[in-house]
């Protein structure tokens, strides 16, 4: 009977992340390219490790025993649900911004941080104090060559992400240059994205570049999040149900085996 209330325990630890991650999906409904995160139900079953055995390992840590955090390592992943992207693209918001622009297809811009490259889908961009493109938090943005400098205010980008600068000749005619071609690149399968904060996403996997014909991108516009917030709040209200259920479940199992030990009292 003890694995009826390691059932229940873990079915709440589930709840419990997925409501952190809809929560978190909720906040950043409006933010500019922001992918919605998905805790997907997994099956419990009595042969999981059991949320008993998952305190122990703890209290073990707290011990100094080392083989503690293997066994933390190896019970873990049974009350930490696999948090899954959702890569589809949001809908398109018209901004008019010639630095402005969206991903209409999977993938991500490439932005160099001091902990190295990181990606986003946020496209608002802008033109620092030394010409570089540069993205909402001043991290430069990478094209296929390196970091993109830009002369003029207002690019034309096509596509296929190439850059064409405004350039004035000696007769005032005024003709776009190519400078640089945006870096857009998509993860393989099953690499997972770590957030850092501020709309980026680091990878330790491989990230392959899109290629021009494959690639959508939108001048003048920037993507909105994928987070439709009616859903988020019928799983909201879905997930605090089952929460409550699965709560039920562990405080009759408790009460049950409270009425037995005292009725085994009264026999002896």
């Amino acid at each position: 009977m003890q694995e009826v209330l390691a059932l229940a325990l873990q079915s709440m630890q589930q709840d419990m992340q997925r409501l952190d991650r809809i929560g978190s999906n909720l906040a950043n409904a409006l933010t500019t390219g922001y992918q919605r995160d998905v805790v997907p139900r997994q099956t419990v079953s009595a042969q999981t490790p059991t949320f008993a055995a998952f305190v122990d390992a703890q209290q073990s840590d707290v011990r100094g025993a080392a083989s503690a955090v293997e066994q933390r390592k190896t019970l873990a992943p049974a009350l930490s649900p696999w948090i899954q992207t959702d890569t589809r693209p949001g809908s398109l918001k018209f901004t008019g911004q010639s630095l402005d622009v969206a991903l209409a297809v999977p993938g991500y811009f490439e932005v160099a941080t001091p902990s190295g490259p990181a990606y986003t889908r946020q496209g608002n961009f802008h033109v620092d104090a030394r010409g570089r493109l540069v993205n909402a938090s001043g991290l430069p943005v990478m094209g296929k060559g390196g970091e993109i400098y830009l002369n003029g205010g207002m690019p034309i980008i096509d596509a296929a992400g190439n850059i064409f600068d405004s350039q004035e000749s000696a007769r005032g005619a005024v003709s776009p240059t190519p400078v640089a071609q945006l870096k857009v690149l998509v993860p393989e399968e099953h690499v997972a994205m770590h957030r850092m904060g501020e709309g980026l996403l680091q990878t330790s996997g491989v990230l392959n570049e899109v290629k021009d014909s494959d690639l959508q991108i939108k001048q003048g516009y920037t993507e909105n999040s994928n987070v439709n917030s009616m859903q988020e709040m019928v799983q909201l209200i879905e997930t605090m149900r089952h929460f409550e259920s699965m709560q039920k479940v562990a405080l009759g199992f408790d009460e049950m085996t409270g009425q037995a030990i005292r009725k085994l009292g009264d026999l002896s």
